[in-house]
């Protein structure tokens, strides 16, 4: 059974940087994982994803102030978030799959496992 568990939110000023960890637990090979964001009154949104051969993806409104990255050794997944805007307030999740693909086109609902939620609050 794969555990997923955020730590690392909290509240910046518009132009800070956070690191969010997500831990992992569990044996299942898991070759895909993502951070997706929920804001207030909208939808979950991708923003992250990268490959058990750490190749990355990014959403266009994150592409160069967030990156992702992974330890396997460790079994941690991270997001470095630079450059905070008003709009990146929203509860971040890590999530993941079994299934090979890995890209933008994937939805929510394409991923199994997902941790419970980190808010971000970007005052401006």
């Amino acid at each position: 059974q794969v555990q997923l568990v955020e730590s690392g939110g909290g509240s910046v000023q518009a132009g800070g940087s956070l690191k969010l960890s997500c831990a992992r637990s569990g044996d299942t090979i898991l070759p895909c994982m993502s951070w997706f964001r929920q804001a207030p009154g909208k939808g979950r949104e991708g923003v992250a994803w990268i490959r058990r051969d750490g190749s990355t993806s990014y959403s266009g409104s994150v592409k160069g102030r967030f990156t992702i990255s992974r330890d396997n050794a460790k079994n941690t997944l991270y997001l470095q978030m630079s450059s905070l805007k008003a709009e990146d307030t929203a509860v971040y999740h890590c999530a993941a799959r079994e299934g090979a693909a890995c890209n933008k086109l994937l939805t929510a609902s394409n991923f199994n496992f997902w941790g419970q939620g980190t808010q971000i609050t970007v005052s401006s």
